[in-house]
């Protein structure tokens, strides 16, 4: 009996050497990876916790916080313009996503196809835009978009009635819409050409050899395959949507009372005029944090409804 307590004894050293190690090794690892952590606690989730906390406060960021309960979430849902704001933003949000991922897929297939030897050169040429000054190109498509710019000029040669685009509900809207498509497209098309690279080709030429059509690849295997990326591509612009903030100060730029216009105000431009220009810091973080929410709410939205299209194209295939 004294044998195995004996062998017991004699490995315990041993286990807790190993045991000992183990321990180094994962905290070597979490030092390896803390810098993230240190800078998101730093300037990602502190900020947003004191946002929360600070929606509860009357402050001017000179004096004393005073605190006011949901006194200003009940000032920011009585303010009309905070409402345009938020219609503006879904507005200008459909209005440049939905096109810029469909045209950004049609780009996406272009340049993966075979035919097109040029296709390096072409992917540089629609990556340019997502790399160009933001301020650049919205004060480039002012011009543009001027009374007497291109936009209205082109119109005019084709007969039709020039557009207020830098005035005009509608026109100001569009201007900023094609503004963001511009600027966005081809980085979508770039995350889904590394999608359409990554499906095999042997699933094509089997769907040839039954007779498949171009369109019919489309629908039943180009698209089935690529949901993941369309889910991600969808929910990035999305919340680039929501954020959405240079285009519309900078080619608007600001009226009399020191504030973008009503047509073109979105919900970050609305939060910083609330900030830096009334100097209401309470009320602009109680902006943020419904900003925050709805956010989360659209990118839910859009995993759910991903989820279900998914869901009955397996079912209708079985």
């Amino acid at each position: 009996m004294a044998e195995p307590a004996t062998a017991a004894a004699a490995s315990y050293p041993a286990t807790r050497k190993r045991l000992t190690e183990q321990r180094k090794s994962r905290l070597t690892a979490y030092l390896f990876i803390s810098p993230f952590f240190v800078l998101f606690g730093i300037f990602g989730l502190y900020p947003i916790l004191f946002t929360i906390y600070l929606s509860f406060y009357k402050w001017d960021a000179l004096g004393p916080m005073r605190y006011v309960g949901f006194k200003n979430y009940e000032l920011i849902t009585s303010d009309p313009t905070f409402w345009i704001s938020f219609s503006n933003t879904l507005i200008m949000g459909i209005m440049g996503t939905v096109p810029q991922i469909i045209v950004a897929l049609l780009v996406a297939v272009m340049l993966n196809s075979a035919l097109n030897k040029y296709k390096n050169i072409f992917r540089i040429l629609f990556f340019m835009p997502n790399i160009t000054s933001i301020v650049a190109v919205a004060l480039v498509f002012s011009t543009m978009f001027g009374n007497n710019g291109m936009v209205n000029w082109l119109l005019n040669s084709l007969g039709l009635d020039s557009v207020p685009f830098n005035s005009g509900w509608w026109g100001v809207k569009i201007a900023i819409s094609t503004m963001v498509m511009w600027r966005w497209m081809g980085y979508n098309a770039i995350i889904f050409l590394s999608g359409l690279q990554s499906i095999p080709t042997d699933i094509y030429e089997a769907a040839r050899i039954d007779g498949a059509s171009r369109s019919q690849q489309m629908l039943y295997i180009t698209l089935p395959l690529l949901r993941p990326f369309i889910l991600f591509v969808t929910l990035v612009s999305t919340i680039g949507a929501l954020q959405l903030f240079t285009e519309p100060y900078v080619f608007l730029g600001q009226s009399g009372s020191g504030s973008t216009r009503q047509e073109g105000v979105t919900m970050v431009t609305y939060l910083y005029d609330e900030a830096f220009k009334n100097g209401f810091f309470g009320t602009a973080a109680a902006t943020a944090v419904l900003l925050l929410i709805a956010t989360i709410m659209f990118s839910l939205l859009n995993m759910l409804l991903s989820s279900r299209m998914g869901g009955e194209r397996g079912g209708s295939k079985a």
